[in-house]
């Protein structure tokens, strides 16, 4: 089957009166922030997305990304590979007020809607991958280049109490 690069934006409320399904690929070079969040990537980020609506009338659009990255260690600082998998659910709301937020159910993370009512799909889905690298990237200990006996752990010396500034003002007081 032949991979389709997907529209940047589109119309979500559109797509989801329609019951639109997409299956395709987004390039990983459009997407700045998350290549220069990770030492390599794919050059392909894969894509399915429903668009529907739901029994109270709201449009909403799901599905999942996938991708491979290579990341640093932040232990030996050697590249592993990684693998990243990202389901989203989001409903379009028109200017992100807090009271629209709160309406929506919790299965929808809120997403804006431009003055034209499409979503800037390459933002939403670059945010979601940004958002599901780990905190802190690490080999598993058998793979990675140290090992815990070289590992270095020790005690951190208290710091020095200094006197509080304000003390000068606890003697004036005193007066």
């Amino acid at each position: 089957m032949q991979k389709v690069k997907l529209p940047k934006q589109l119309d979500p409320v559109k797509s989801a009166t329609k019951r639109s399904n997409y299956t395709g690929v987004l390039l990983a070079s459009d997407m700045e922030r998350l290549t220069g969040a990770v030492a390599k990537i794919a050059d392909e980020i894969d894509i399915e997305i429903k668009f529907d609506k739901d029994a109270q009338g709201l449009s909403f659009f799901q599905g999942q990304m996938s991708t491979r990255v290579e990341l640093l260690c932040e232990r030996c600082g050697g590249p592993f590979a990684h693998s990243i998998q990202a389901d989203f659910c989001f409903s379009p709301i028109t200017g992100l007020s807090e009271e629209d937020a709160t309406e929506l159910p919790e299965v929808y993370e809120p997403v804006e809607v431009n003055d034209h009512g499409e979503v800037n799909l390459l933002k939403v889905f670059e945010d979601e991958l940004i958002l599901s690298l780990p905190i802190v990237a690490l080999h598993a200990e058998e793979d990675c280049e140290i090992k815990q006996d070289e590992m270095q752990f020790g005690k951190i010396e208290p710091a020095d109490e200094r006197p509080n500034p304000f003390a000068v003002l606890k003697e004036l007081k005193r007066d």
